[in-house]
């Protein structure tokens, strides 16, 4: 299958469409799961590595080898700006592929961020850098650089499908990701979404219950729900 190539760099990618991406970059990561149906969320063990993270942009994956970080420097060279650097491993890995000498050199390239199904380093300088990455753990232990892995194939990166020029989105709720080609679509819906988020909102500040506004309570009466007053 496409996405087991090891050993491979593939230099042309199709990224998703930057006004979508724009319009896709002012709503949360929980608005955009829900107004594309519920899917696509990485593990929720994806966490930014400090508290303001926020990321959105379009993919450049990487494949990489447990302990070896090698092919993130092979990836540097194919980040465009307005790219998000999203790395998995051929397995579970948790040592610190990444810190703020990589870091540098992607954000001299145009990147917006990482989201890595890895460990992390240098916490304290991507967040004076304010490079924000989405990681599986933070580890002080280094990698090596021996083993082949490959740069934009389609990677499973904490259980979500990622495309080399997918949107991915992160923020304190988790990581989405939005495949290229429905992006505008996506963008349409979560505004639409959050446009009636904001109508119940605003019902909900003068008191109104969910229970009333959902039409609840005939279905909860239904399964037998009932009201009691011991006093």
């Amino acid at each position: 299958m496409e996405h087991t190539e090891i050993g491979v760099v593939h230099t042309s990618i199709t990224r998703a469409d930057p006004e979508a991406v724009a319009a896709l970059s002012a709503f949360g990561v929980a608005t955009i799961h829900e107004a594309m149906g519920r899917v696509a969320l990485m593990r929720p063990y994806l966490r930014g590595v400090y508290s303001n993270a926020r990321l959105c942009g379009t993919a450049v994956t990487v494949l990489l080898q447990p302990g070896d970080n090698w092919m993130l420097h092979v990836a540097a060279e194919q980040i465009r700006e307005g790219d998000v650097v999203v790395a998995a491993c051929t397995t579970e890995s948790e040592d610190g592929f990444f810190g703020e000498l990589l870091a540098t050199s992607f954000r001299a390239r145009g990147a917006r961020g990482l989201v890595i199904d890895g460990g992390v380093r240098d916490v304290a300088e991507l967040e004076e850098m304010d490079f924000p990455v989405f990681a599986r753990a933070v580890n002080a232990k280094g990698t090596v650089k021996a083993t082949l892995g490959s740069v934009n194939v389609p990677v499973v990166c904490a259980n979500a499908l990622v495309r080399p020029g997918d949107v991915v989105v992160a923020d304190r709720d988790g990581v989405v990701v939005v495949p290229r080609e429905r992006a505008a679509e996506v963008a349409e819906a979560s505004a639409k979404r959050e446009a009636n988020e904001e109508g119940k909102r605003a019902r909900f500040r003068t008191g109104e219950l969910g229970l009333d506004m959902y039409d609840m309570r005939g279905p909860l009466a239904a399964l037998g729900l009932r009201y009691e007053d011991r006093a």
